[in-house]
Parts: structure tokens; C-alpha cells; sequence
């Protein structure tokens, strides 16, 4: 339905169209369009971004702890985001020379291939560091030039920790042993990723010394999908399994409950319906036929339900029932 113009509002337009002003037209609320690239599909859903992120920012807090104590600095790493895009993307925004090192995650399970992961350090920390490192006070000038073997050397040592402390944040997912496998200075010859390849960018800020920079850690999306894959079903067997548990003790609770529980039996002759009047003329040494033969089943009924038949008898001087079959529902 349209909206109603109020009075204040038809006088403004006339006087606008009286004084040769045209009329704007204007909408208070816009359509909101998100933008969606069908030639790269998001692969991930939100929840497996959660677990992402849950992940990268324990790996955050251990970089935190292991920089301040080998920098003697207060550092912090805190996750920025996490997102998918192309790789060459991601290497297209790289300059030319840049510490990147490429960590085989060592994951133990025969069903997921080897999956390998680079952690880039940009320019401004890897010089921070290493001029730290060296006893400088953690300052850096020219950072576009290549690394010197020397530098390159430092960094191997810092590599191969950063590459050792990503098994405890995924250690509760899935059993790894990550290695480092090398180190690469120049971002243009890596050809561990297809460029076309998708690839999850975890992007972490780093501050040293009132210094702020990002490492980045690539993870190729066909590998990531197949780890999560594993862990999730995983996870997904163990909740099965812990709500089957749940509901054995639910029901042993129910069961220990109604266990207590008083219920009349009543074992059937017979059923027959009688006039009011034979009720009322009823006499001593009467006889009341009843529906069925003396050789038949007599019912056993629990509460209102018929449960199951049986033999009339006796047993230790009483009447008894031995019962022959249960009645279904």
C-alpha cells in the first residue's frame, strides 16, 4: 500500500512546483544487495568460520606469550579476520621479498592427504624481530630488500616455533605434529598453492614496540575442508553417542520411578450384561452364564488396560493365574 501524504506535506510540494522547483522524490529505506561471486563460491559455512576462529585465537594468545618472552617486549597478536579468496590474490598483495614459511601439518590420519600451510610474517615484524634479536631495541628502516642469509637464518628458528605452536589449538579437533619444511623470501616463485586455488587467509595483528603489522596464515580451502570434514563427523558421532547415553539414563530414571508405583490387576472371568431386573431378583444358588467356555484364557487387566491371559489355578492353597501369552497393543 502507498503512503498517505499528510497536509504539511501536499503544501510543501505545491509550493516547490509554484516556485519552479521540481519535486525530489526520495526512499527512507534502500534495498540492501550483497554482493555474491558465483565464480568463487564460499565453501565454508558460518559455523565452520566460528571453529576457525575459535582455533586461530588460542594460536593468537600462545604467539603473544612466545614473542613477549623472546623479544623481552610486550607483544600482542590478536585475530582480525578470517576470510576465503583466491591465492593470487592474496600473493599478488605481497611484495616481492616477504618471510614466508611453509609448514607441512603432519595431520595423522591415513584418510586426509598431506596438507601444507604457509604462515607469512609481513616486513615490519620479521625486522622488528630481527633487529631485536640481534640486541637493537627492536627498530628497522629500509624493509624493501631482500633478506640476508644471516637474517634468513634468525627467522628459521622463529619459524619453526610459530610452526610448533599451532598443534595445541587443534590438538582438541584433530592429532597433528606440524613441521616447518622451509623457508621462502621471495613471494613470487612459491608454488606449493595452485594460484586459482581457493584458500582460507587468516589474518592476525601483531604489535611490537608500538610497531603493528600482520602475519598471515594460508590454508588451502580443498585441505581445510577435509580436515574440518573429519573432526566434525567426529564430533558429530561423540554427541551421538553422549544424547544415547543421555537418553539410557533418562529412561532407567523413568523406569526406576514407576518401579514404586501401585497398580491394581484384576484377572477377568468373564464379561456379561444383565437387566437391571435380574440384578434385583438375584437369589442364593443362582447361576450367571457367562461369554466364554470354562476351557478358555482369562484375561489379566492392568489398570484399565487388558495386558495379558492366562490359566485359572491355584498355587500354595490360593487362586492363581498362570500366564500363557501378553496381548499387543
Amino acid at each position: 500500500m502507498a503512503d498517505v501524504l499528510t497536509q504539511a506535506q501536499i503544501d510543501e510540494m505545491l509550493r516547490n512546483v509554484a516556485s519552479g522547483v521540481e519535486p525530489v522524490v526520495s526512499s527512507s529505506s534502500e534495498e540492501k544487495v550483497k554482493e555474491y561471486d558465483f565464480r568463487a563460491p564460499k565453501k565454508f559455512t558460518k559455523e565452520q568460520i566460528k571453529i576457525l576462529e575459535s582455533i586461530f585465537e588460542n594460536y593468537a594468545r600462545l604467539l603473544s606469550s612466545y614473542l613477549t618472552g623472546l623479544l623481552r617486549l610486550y607483544c600482542r597478536v590478536a585475530l582480525v579476520n578470517i576470510e576465503e579468496q583466491r591465492y593470487n590474490e592474496f600473493n599478488n598483495a605481497l611484495p616481492d621479498y616477504v618471510m614466508m614459511g611453509m609448514v607441512d601439518l603432519g595431520i595423522k590420519n591415513d584418510e586426509i592427504n598431506e596438507t601444507d600451510i604457509i604462515i607469512q610474517v609481513s616486513n615490519a615484524v620479521t625486522y622488528t624481530m630481527i633487529d631485536r634479536l640481534l640486541g637493537g631495541r627492536g627498530e628497522y628502516s629500509d624493509t624493501n630488500r631482500d633478506f640476508t642469509d644471516i637474517e634468513t637464518t634468525i627467522m628459521s628458528g622463529v619459524m619453526k616455533s610459530f610452526a610448533e605452536l599451532i598443534k595445541e589449538p587443534w590438538i582438541t579437533h584433530i592429532d597433528l605434529e606440524p613441521r616447518l619444511i622451509g623457508i621462502e623470501t621471495n613471494s613470487r616463485v612459491v608454488q606449493t598453492i595452485g594460484h586459482e586455488d581457493t584458500v582460507i587467509i587468516v589474518a592476525l595483528e601483531v604489535e611490537i614496540n608500538n610497531t603493528k603489522s600482520i602475519i598471515s596464515v594460508c590454508i588451502p580451502a580443498i585441505d581445510l575442508d577435509e580436515i574440518m570434514g573429519k573432526f566434525i563427523n567426529r564430533y558429530s558421532i561423540t554427541k551421538r553417542k553422549t544424547d544415547e547415553k543421555r537418553e539410557t539414563e533418562r529412561r532407567d530414571s523413568i523406569m526406576t520411578g514407576i518401579s514404586t508405583t501401585d497398580l491394581q490387576i484384576k484377572a477377568i472371568l468373564g464379561e456379561i450384561n444383565l437387566d437391571m431386573y435380574e440384578v434385583l431378583t438375584l437369589q442364593i444358588n443362582d447361576v450367571i452364564p457367562l461369554n466364554k467356555r470354562i476351557s478358555e484364557n482369562i484375561i489379566v487387566r492392568v489398570g484399565t488396560k487388558d495386558w495379558c491371559d492366562g490359566k485359572l489355578g491355584t498355587y500354595n492353597g490360593k487362586k492363581a493365574i498362570m500366564i500363557e501369552n501378553f496381548i499387543g497393543n
